[in-house]
């Protein structure tokens, strides 16, 4: 069940806040309130801001981004809509305890012409506060770095736009389905699918490259607020589905160049050990890469047979005098001696 709780307040908290207003004293007494009163104020001002924001706001903007269940009600929006429902509420309750300062007859009538101007300065200050540009716009020297291209200019100023705004675009980075929509507007060209989308991706990868020219100007107003993004959280898998892949923050590949460099380090100070002991080269050498670099020294997150056929290879060269010679002779010149 979502949230979609609000400050609660009574009709007599209401009609005080409508008084007030009337007065022109709203903005003063939030002023001068003590915490439990400047609540009680704040909760009925919400109640009177909430159903304007969510039918002259939130359902529209719900439409226009095509989801019409949260255009349906509260209890309709999902999670990262019914945070914006509430960051706007909250942006024009703030706006009216601090601008109320003149007498208002219809305090409902004055707050609905206050929600384009609360709303969007409180989305400015929460851009600016993440180093997003406010009111993003294409600077010369990266249209000049573009080509001038108008598609790569508009997609320039779209990624600036996105990386200002909280929400994600599912697991992905950057919101391509709706961009390949804009460039068809763009360019005219018409969406195609999987090909539309690799193109963008390479389209967003010319355009970051020719942002990343400015290093400073890009770790601020691109790296920064795309950091403040909050991460998608993967949903779990239903009762008999398999269980998702681990995250590896290496290849299969790095991890076994790392795991055979650690086991060279460790084969070369044992035959160095061994041969200091005066134990024949060739004998010393064998012993100790069989030992070292045999199956029985694989981490548990290999099966068995994977390790068969290096083992083979292995026992295969050790066999072969003229190759074991090679090995010796590389050895030995590691080991300067």
């Amino acid at each position: 069940m979502l949230d979609t709780t609000f400050p609660s307040a009574g009709a007599a908290a209401v009609a005080d806040v409508r008084q007030l207003a009337r007065d022109g004293r709203l903005a003063d007494s939030a002023a001068a309130a003590a915490p439990r009163e400047l609540a009680r104020l704040r909760g009925a001002v919400y109640s009177v801001a909430w159903p304007l924001v969510f039918a002259r706001i939130t359902k529209p903007l719900e439409r226009q981004r095509r989801h019409p269940d949260c255009a349906r009600g509260l209890e309709w929006l999902r999670p990262d809509c019914l945070d914006r429902f509430h960051d706007d509420v909250e942006a024009v309750v703030e706006h009216a305890l601090r601008r109320a300062t003149d007498p208002i007859d219809n305090f409902d009538g004055w707050l609905a012409t206050r929600l384009s101007p609360a709303t969007v300065d409180a989305h400015r200050r929460r851009r600016g506060e993440i180093g997003a540009l406010q009111r993003p716009r294409l600077p010369a020297w990266l249209s000049e770095a573009l080509g001038g291209d108008p598609w790569l200019c508009d997609l320039a100023v779209q990624i600036l736009v996105w990386a200002g705004v909280p929400a994600t675009a599912g697991a992905e980075l950057w919101p391509l389905d709706g961009w390949a929509a804009r460039r068809a507007e763009v360019t005219g060209a018409p969406p195609g699918g999987h090909d539309t989308r690799d193109t963008l991706d390479r389209e967003v990868r010319t355009v970051l490259a020719a942002m990343g020219t400015r290093p400073k100007w890009f770790a601020e107003h691109v790296e920064r607020p795309l950091g403040h993004k909050r991460a998608p959280v993967a949903p779990m898998p239903a009762d008999g589905a398999a269980e998702p892949a681990p995250l590896r923050l290496v290849g299969p590949e790095e991890t076994d160049d790392a795991r055979l460099a650690a086991r060279a380090e460790q084969a070369l100070r044992a035959i160095e050990r061994r041969l200091d002991r005066g134990e024949d080269p060739a004998t010393a050498v064998a012993s100790v890469v069989r030992r070292v670099f045999g199956s029985g020294g694989d981490a548990l997150d290999r099966l068995p047979h994977n390790g068969s056929a290096r083992d083979d290879w292995l026992a295969t060269a050790l066999a072969d005098e003229a190759r074991l010679d090679r090995i010796v002779t590389t050895v030995l010149a590691v080991l300067g001696r």
